[in-house]
């Protein structure tokens, strides 16, 4: 595909990695021509530096044989004029990351499109809706719901008392009373592995793991893990992600709120009926031990900052908090506070670049989910009448080495895939693939 990006920013950039491994052709506009050329020297894409809202720098980068423009500067105006102007161009697509949620509200989807904007993101929403899944499921560190939970992804960190620590995938194969879960990776070090028969599970591992319902007890038993009842919530920072998760949060659970700001304290009280709001500065362990952070069944920090937040998650797992979940929005940081003992990390960026990745894929792709602290995505296939992974048992197919298929999804039924499954045409195909294998993979499906 041919595709605009039109941002450099932390999204834009990562998304235009993403897109450049998949041999796009990528075309990367901002208006800072330094930034535009770092990002060049790494990557295999084209740039242009200037406004995406000038009609000659869109059509000097020939947007009328374009398939895709991706608008996700920090400016939800720029975003919308981009796209709008993009269409009328003659783009195909168009996609603009926005920050007011009463544009998704589906009396106003008609209006945006029929002005060219053909899909619009709301990174902090899906964001605070993943935080909000995964304090439903207390034992899992990262989610991925397939088909309205027929098939679940599990993110798994091993502790030392985990009953499979310094077992290899056989012996816990052999153990199971059921093949309702499966193992198809495992994190270690921060490198992801594909894992095989002889490969043994570690402490601090982190696991991904397929499940169906029936599976999800035994699947939480045997890796060490409990569910947590969650009654009481504190959330550190009245950003949007805060703001929205308070919002949901408050309706069954008891909520505190943290703003450092006084001003945007006062609007969020007036604002959240079912969340007390409390005006201080995070940072300060005084203030958090007198709102009671030891008494917290979870600590979720969403601030602005991902120092404060990481640190403030330690202290709050430290002091015996069940589950903390941590904003962090610099990659690079991401395995540094998995390790430090935080439950689960929120990255914006990577959940913007999955919902957007979706678009770049042919039709046998129905879903895509870049996961937070690998490289690794999982990706819902459709298997097509008279496709290779239709002809014979998966063990005889020579699917690519860096993937694993985990689960399948046939009509109403789901169940866990194995050596001998044999694909049928329609089968919804749950795969878990390295960078390496993503290229290889679509070509068993059409």
């Amino acid at each position: 595909m041919r595709i605009i990006i039109a941002g450099a920013g932390e999204v834009g950039s990562h998304l235009a990695k993403m897109l450049s491994q998949e041999n796009h052709d990528i075309i990367l506009v901002d208006p800072d021509e330094e930034k535009l050329k770092r990002i060049a020297s790494n990557l295999d894409v084209m740039t242009r530096a200037g406004s995406s809202t000038s009609i000659s720098l869109l059509t000097d980068c020939d947007i009328k044989r374009s398939d895709l423009l991706i608008s996700v500067t920090t400016s939800e105006d720029t975003n919308i004029t981009t796209s709008i102007l993009g269409k009328k161009l003659g783009v195909k697509k168009t996609i603009a990351r926005i920050d007011n949620q009463e544009y998704l509200f589906p009396k106003y989807i008609e209006f945006f499109t029929n002005l060219g904007v053909d899909y619009m993101i709301y990174p902090e929403k899906i964001a605070s809706r993943e935080l909000i899944s995964l304090l439903e499921q207390t034992g899992s560190t990262d989610l991925v719901d397939f088909d309205g939970g027929k098939l679940t992804l599990f993110a798994i960190k091993l502790d030392e008392e985990a009953p499979i620590i310094n077992k290899s995938l056989i012996e816990t194969a052999r153990d199971l009373k059921k093949q309702d879960y499966r193992a198809v990776a495992i994190t270690r070090n921060g490198k992801t592995i594909i894992p095989r028969g002889s490969d043994i599970f570690l402490s601090n591992d982190i696991i991904y793991v397929i499940s169906n319902n029936e599976g999800v007890p035994e699947l939480m038993e045997y890796s060490g893990k409990e569910k947590i009842e969650i009654d009481n919530i504190m959330i550190l920072g009245g950003s949007r992600i805060g703001t929205l998760a308070a919002k949901e949060l408050g309706n069954q659970h008891n909520v505190k709120l943290i703003e450092l700001n006084r001003e945007k304290s006062y609007r969020l009280s007036n604002m959240l009926n079912n969340t007390l709001v409390i005006n201080g500065d995070g940072r300060d362990l005084n203030l958090l031990m007198e709102e009671g952070l030891k008494n917290m069944d979870a600590f979720i920090a969403v601030t602005g900052d991902t120092e404060t937040n990481i640190l403030s998650s330690v202290l709050a797992s430290k002091l015996g908090v069940k589950k903390t979940i941590a904003e962090v929005e610099n990659i690079d940081y991401i395995a540094l506070a998995e390790n430090m003992g935080i439950d689960t990390i929120i990255n914006k960026k990577i959940i913007t670049a999955s919902r957007i990745f979706r678009f770049t894929t042919s039709e046998t792709v129905t879903s895509v989910k870049c996961l937070t602290g690998t490289d690794a995505e999982v990706v819902e296939y459709v298997a097509k009448d008279g496709s290779k992974i239709t002809k014979a048992p998966l063990n005889q197919i020579g699917f690519p080495k860096d993937s694993i298929i985990g689960g399948v999804i046939r009509s109403d039924n789901s169940f866990i895939a194995n050596g001998y499954t044999i694909i049928q045409p329609g089968d919804r195909v749950i795969v878990f693939a390295l960078p390496s294998a993503i290229g290889k993979i679509g070509k068993f499906f059409n």
